[in-house]
Order: C-alpha cells, then structure tokens, then sequence
C-alpha cells in the first residue's frame, strides 16, 4: 500500500539522488506535489501519515516525480505559483514570477503618490505586477501588456480568477500604446545574455527563452524601452525596470543619458542590484548623478 509517508520518503529519496540541484529542495518539492495530487495541505500530509492513496493517485504522483527529476519546475507541474499575497496560474507560456519582482511593486508603491495613477505594465507574462498592483491600489487604471497572445490568455485568467481587473493589451511593449502617457512604467523584461549557460540550468531550460533572453549583453529590450519610455510618461512619471544582478550601473548609465532623473538602483534581500528607476523631470532634462540604494525590508 502506498501511504502519504511512505510516498513521500520515496519520492525525496528518487529526488535526492537525481540530481545536486535538487538535493536541497527534495523534502519541500515531494510535499508539495503529493499535497497537489491530493488536494490537501502540507498541514495534512502530516496529520494523516498512514493514509493510502489510491492507484490512479500514486500514478500521478509517480509521473510529477519524474519530471520533477528531469528539472521541470514545481509551478508548472502544479499550474501555480505563489505572488504577492494570491497565487496565479503559470504554464509553459509564462515566466515563473520570482520573490525579487516583488521589490519591484514595493517600489512602485513607494513612488506613486497619485489616488487615481495611470501605470502600466509591460511584457506582464502571468500578470503578477499588474495585479499586485491592482490588488493594493484599486484606484488606479493599471494596463498590462504583453506581444504572446498565449501568455496574455494566462494574465487574463489570473485577473478574472482573483477579480482584479486590469486592461490587456496584446503589444509588443509601447506599439498599442501610442498617444498614451502614464505616472508609471513599470517592466520585468528580458534582461539574460542569449549565451548565458544559466539558461539551460534545471528549471530555468523549461521557461520560455523569449520571456528571459535578451540580446548578445542582454539589455537590449532594456535599451528599447529606456529609449521610448519618455514619449509616454506624465512630467515626474516614473520609470521601474528589473534587471540583473550584474546590470545595475550600465541601467542607470541608459537611464541618466536619455534624460531620468532620481537615478538609483535597489538592491534585493540578497544585496544584488534588482530594480533601477528614474524620474522623467517636470522641466527640461537635467543631469543627475547615478545612487545606489539598499533595499529595507
């Protein structure tokens, strides 16, 4: 028969002896899988050690464990992941959201002082900035846009299932955008070298490579959007980019050159610059001088 625990002690141990990069997970990935095949919670998988499974569960559970051994991530083997304070559905089409973009919305809050702010995000994959922002602003007119019509159905599906709505917007970053100015630009956007051996790591090979690489230094979808961002921002809009750990001084660089002003760069919980923002000016552009900022929890 096969019980909770005694699933769960194979399914870690086949996870441990996979792979290294699983060794640390194995425990917390087995949990979480069974507790997904069985519609339960981590709370009752130990509660209920001796329940059995039944055979189509066990099967189940024995295919999500084989390809988590091949590297496929937790979220897309259980159609979610955790954000902000909801969890939105992820599939093959969509980025996996990760903990640091959430230093982006804080930011984004921290900045925006208008009740009833026009934003927008672009390239909004699940749609996780977009909503959270929604989430903790309802006032505000918030766009998400994204060029993938399969992706752009997933945000879509996150907003109607969390009842947060935004506007969609099928655009490949500011095309289906013109004439219109925003307090807030705000993206997570490609931003990995297209050589960068990271990419075909475990996990990170099973993600979309359009929503991760981005030119030979990977700033190119950077640069564009540096470029095009002040035909539409308000005067004293801001402009919010995600970046690499490695990328903060050559942003605030792109940033200070085109016009920005406020220039700084914030660093993450693991002190790696994340987030670079800059303020277009009220008046003629100035030149300001590059900050670097960390992050307070």
């Amino acid at each position: 028969m096969n019980t909770v625990a005694g699933s769960l002690q194979w399914a870690e141990l086949a996870l441990a002896q996979s792979t290294p990069e699983l060794l640390e997970s194995c425990k917390v990935d087995s949990q979480w899988l069974l507790a997904h095949v069985l519609q339960r919670n981590s709370a009752w998988l130990r509660a209920w050690p001796e329940h059995v499974l039944t055979d189509d569960q066990w099967q189940t559970y024995q295919q999500l464990i084989e390809r988590r051994m091949a590297g496929e991530p937790v979220a897309y083997l259980t159609g979610q992941q955790g954000f902000w304070n909801f969890d939105l559905k992820v599939t093959a089409d969509t980025l996996i959201p990760r903990p640091d973009t959430e230093l982006l919305v804080e930011q984004a809050l921290q900045h925006i002082n208008e009740e009833h702010a026009i934003v927008v995000d672009l390239g909004t994959g699940t749609g996780a900035i977009a909503l959270a922002l929604a989430c903790e602003r309802p006032a505000w007119v918030v766009t998400a846009t994204d060029i993938h019509p399969a992706t752009l159905a997933v945000a879509r599906h996150n907003s109607q299932a969390l009842n947060l709505p935004i506007r969609l917007l099928e655009s490949a970053w500011f095309e289906q955008l013109q004439g219109e100015r925003f307090h807030l630009i705000v993206s997570n956007p490609p931003y990995i070298e297209d050589s960068d051996e990271h990419l075909q790591g475990v996990g990170v090979r099973f993600e979309p490579v359009r929503a991760l690489a981005s030119g030979q230094d990977g700033l190119d979808d950077i640069r564009h959007i540096v470029a095009y961002a002040p035909e539409h921002l308000e005067k004293a809009g801001w402009l919010l980019l995600e970046h690499g750990y490695n990328q903060g001084e050559v942003v605030r660089q792109l940033l200070i050159e085109r016009g920005f002003e406020q220039v700084r760069t914030v660093q993450d919980l693991g002190d790696n610059d994340r987030v670079t923002l800059g303020q277009w000016p009220s008046q003629e552009p100035q030149t300001v001088e590059m900050e670097s900022e960390k992050h307070a929890d």
